[in-house]
C-alpha cells in the first residue's frame, strides 16, 4: 500500500486505498437483520458522484457544508464527497439543539446541510430556514416538508444515482488540494459558552493517521483490520481515530447499532481495533465482575488470581511462583473474556478523557491490550498514545506521536508543535492568538514528560469539564443560564469523568423569602424541605430545556452558605473557587450520583 506520509490530502489517501482495495468490503451495517457491505470501489463510486452533484447545485471550492447524522456508512460517503467537491465539512452533534445548529450555522455560514432522518431534522430545519447563508438541506431519509423560503431540499440517494461518477478525474483533481488546506471545522465548547470552530487541515489528520498507523505496525503488526465505530463521528477524536485512520490502513469499518446492542455486535463484528472511551471500560469491567460472580466459586477463584498476577505483571513482572497459574488463566479465564470482545483484538485505544489506571490494570490482567491516548480537537486530535514498546503505564498518556514535539511550560502547561497543530479557531483571531503561540499549542493541560519519555497528566489549567465519554462542556455557560433564573443567585456544575452534571445551587435569598411566606414556611433551614427542592427544581427544569443533552443537570445540592471573598468561595474579582467549593460539598456531589 502507498505510505499515509506520501498523501497530500485526506481525499486523494481515500481514493489510492479504494483503488488498492477494489472489491473488498469497506463500510457494514446492519439492515434487516443482518450486516450489509459497501465494497472500497462502490464507495469511490459514490463519493465522486455526490461531489459531483454538491458541485452541480452550485457549492464551490471552500463551501461550508454542514453534516448532522449518527453514524452510518452515508454519514463517511458525504464527509468524503464534501472534501472532495472541494468544500469544507462541518461536523455537529446529534444532540444539538435549535440554538446551537442556529449558531454554528451563521458562525461558519455553511451554505448547505446534509442530515439524515427526520428525527434529528426536527431541531436543525428552523435553524436553517432562518440562517443567512443556507440554501440547501439533503436528506439522506425523507424529510418533512419541501421546500420553505429560500432553502432547498433534495434527496441524497437522488443526488449520488443522478452524479457523474468521474473517479478517475476527481482522482486526479484532489492533487491539487494541499496538506494545508482546511479539511474540517469542527465545534468544540470554550469555557466562554460559545462553541468555537477549531480549523482543522489535512495535514493534521493525516498526521494523526501516520503517527497512529506507526504505532500499530511498530507494535502490533498491520492485517486486515476491522474496526466497531460506535463514538460520534462528530467528534475529532472519532472523526480521526475511527474514521480516517482506518481508511489509512485500508480497514474495514462496521458502524454499530448503538450503545445498548455494542456487546453483541462485538461479538459479532470480531474487531481488531476499537476506539473507545473510558465510560465503555468501566461498564465492561462492572458487567465482567457481575458475570464472574454468577458463575460460582471456582470462576470466581480465577478471576482473584487473575487480578492479583495481573497486578503484580504490571509493576514489574510475574514472580516465578506465580506462573503456572498464569499458564492456567491463559487457557481458562482470559479466552472467554477475549471471546467476548470478537476474540482477535489487538488494542483498545482509550481517549476523550482520562481513565482511571485500575480499569486499565483490570484489563489488563485479563489478557487485552489497552491503550490511553491524549489530544484535543485543536491538534488533530491526538497528541500521544501509550505503546508496549515505550512500557504501558496506566498513569501515562503515553509518548508523543511521531512528528509531535510536546514540552512543558514553566508553569507546568503542555505544548505542542507539529503539523498536528490546528490552523486556528474560525473567525476567532483573539482566542487563536491564546491558544497558539509561536507555533505551540497551549493545550491548558499541567503535566510533565516521565524518564522514559511518556506524558503525564497531573491537572487542568482550563475549567473545561470533561465527562466520562469525552465530551467537552464549558460550566460557565451552564452557570450562566441557571444564574439568570430568579430562583438562584449563584451555581457551580461539576461533572468530570461523570455520566451527567449535578450542580450546588445557592437560592436567590429574595426568592427564599416570598416562597417561605406563600407557602408558610421559615426563611431558613429549608434545603431539605422537598417542595423547595421541587420549586428551585422547576427552574434548573426551564435552563435545561434549552441545554444539549451532554449540558442538562440531572441533579443538585443546595448550598449550605452563598459563595462569598471571606468565605474563600470566591476570588477578589469575583470568580468562583471550584476546588475549595469541591472541596466543601465534594461527598454530598459524589451522593448524586448513587441515588
Amino acid at each position: 500500500m502507498r505510505p499515509v506520509e506520501t498523501f497530500p490530502n485526506l481525499v486523494t489517501m481515500f481514493f489510492v486505498r479504494a483503488a488498492e482495495r477494489g472489491d473488498a468490503p469497506f463500510l457494514w451495517a446492519k439492515k434487516d437483520g443482518r450486516w450489509q457491505s459497501i465494497s472500497w470501489r462502490e464507495a469511490a463510486h459514490q463519493v465522486a458522484a455526490l461531489a459531483a452533484s454538491l458541485r452541480a447545485i452550485g457549492l464551490a471550492r471552500g463551501d461550508m457544508v454542514m453534516l448532522v447524522s449518527e453514524n452510518r456508512p452515508e454519514w463517511c460517503l458525504s464527509d468524503l464527497a464534501i472534501m472532495a467537491a472541494g468544500c469544507v465539512t462541518v461536523p455537529t452533534y446529534t444532540t444539538n439543539t435549535e440554538r446551537d445548529h442556529t449558531h454554528i450555522l451563521n458562525d461558519s455560514g455553511a451554505r448547505a446541510v446534509i442530515v439524515s432522518t427526520a428525527k434529528l431534522a426536527k431541531p436543525l430545519l428552523p435553524a436553517a430556514i432562518r440562517s443567512n447563508s443556507c440554501e440547501h438541506v439533503i436528506g439522506m431519509e425523507p424529510l418533512p416538508g419541501g421546500q420553505a423560503g429560500d432553502v432547498a431540499f433534495h434527496q441524497w440517494q437522488t443526488l449520488v444515482d443522478s452524479g457523474a461518477a468521474d473517479v478517475a478525474g476527481l482522482t486526479a483533481e484532489a492533487e491539487q488540494t494541499g496538506r494545508d488546506d482546511l479539511a474540517c471545522l469542527i465545534y468544540t465548547s470554550g469555557t466562554g459558552g460559545a462553541p468555537r470552530g477549531v480549523m482543522q487541515h489535512h495535514g493534521a489528520i493525516l498526521h494523526n493517521v501516520e503517527g497512529c498507523t506507526t504505532v500499530i505496525s511498530e507494535d502490533f503488526g498491520i492485517d486486515d483490520e476491522v474496526f466497531l465505530s460506535f463514538l460520534p463521528a462528530s467528534h475529532a477524536y472519532e472523526h480521526s481515530g475511527g474514521q480516517f485512520f482506518p481508511i489509512g490502513l485500508g480497514a474495514q469499518i462496521y458502524y454499530s447499532e448503538g450503545l445498548e446492542k455494542l456487546a453483541s455486535n462485538i461479538e459479532e463484528v470480531r474487531p481488531t481495533i476499537m476506539v473507545v472511551v473510558p465510560r465503555l471500560f468501566e461498564v465492561l469491567r462492572q458487567r465482567i465482575l457481575k458475570s464472574v460472580e454468577k458463575q460460582g466459586r471456582l470462576s470466581n477463584y480465577l478471576m482473584q488470581r487473575a487480578l492479583a498476577i495481573g497486578a503484580k505483571d504490571y509493576a514489574g513482572g510475574i514472580p516465578l511462583w506465580d506462573r503456572p497459574m498464569d499458564l492456567i488463566l491463559s487457557r481458562t479465564l482470559r479466552p472467554k473474556v477475549s471471546a467476548r470482545f470478537g476474540g482477535r483484538i489487538k488494542a483498545m485505544v482509550s481517549g476523550g478523557a482520562p481513565l482511571n489506571p485500575d480499569v486499565g490494570i483490570f484489563f489488563h490482567a485479563l489478557g487485552l491490550t489497552l491503550l490511553q491516548g491524549y489530544g484535543q480537537t485543536e491538534a488533530g486530535p491526538v497528541i500521544s498514545c501509550n505503546r508496549p514498546r515505550a512500557g504501558i503505564k496506566m498513569d501515562t498518556v503515553g509518548p508523543p506521536l511521531k512528528n509531535a514535539e510536546v514540552r512543558i511550560a514553566e508553569d507546568g502547561e503542555i505544548l505542542v508543535r507539529g503539523p498536528l497543530v490546528m490552523k486556528g479557531y474560525w473567525r476567532n483571531p483573539a482566542q487563536t492568538a491564546k491558544a497558539v503561540i509561536d507555533g505551540w499549542l497551549h493545550t491548558g493541560d499541567i503535566g510533565h514528560l516521565d524518564a522514559r519519555g511518556r506524558l503525564v497528566i497531573t491537572d487542568r489549567k482550563k475549567d473545561l469539564i470533561v465527562n466520562d465519554k469525552g465530551d467537552n462542556v464549558a460550566p460557565q455557560k451552564v452557570e450562566g443560564m441557571l444564574t439568570i433564573q430568579p430562583e438562584i443567585l449563584q451555581a457551580m456544575v461539576v461533572g468530570d469523568r461523570r455520566p451527567y452534571l449535578v450542580a450546588v445551587i445557592v437560592p436567590d435569598p429574595e426568592w427564599t423569602a416570598e416562597w417561605a411566606k406563600a407557602n408558610g414556611r421559615p426563611r431558613t433551614g429549608l434545603a431539605d424541605d422537598p417542595d423547595y427542592h421541587r420549586a428551585l427544581g422547576k427552574a434548573l427544569d426551564r435552563v435545561n430545556a434549552d441545554l444539549s443533552v451532554i449540558e442538562k443537570v440531572r441533579r443538585f445540592i443546595v448550598a449550605d452558605e452563598a459563595f462569598t471573598v471571606e468565605n474563600q468561595q470566591l476570588t477578589p474579582s469575583i470568580k468562583i473557587r471550584r476546588h475549595v467549593i469541591r472541596e466543601v460539598y465534594g461527598e454530598r456531589l459524589d451522593a448524586l450520583y448513587k441515588k
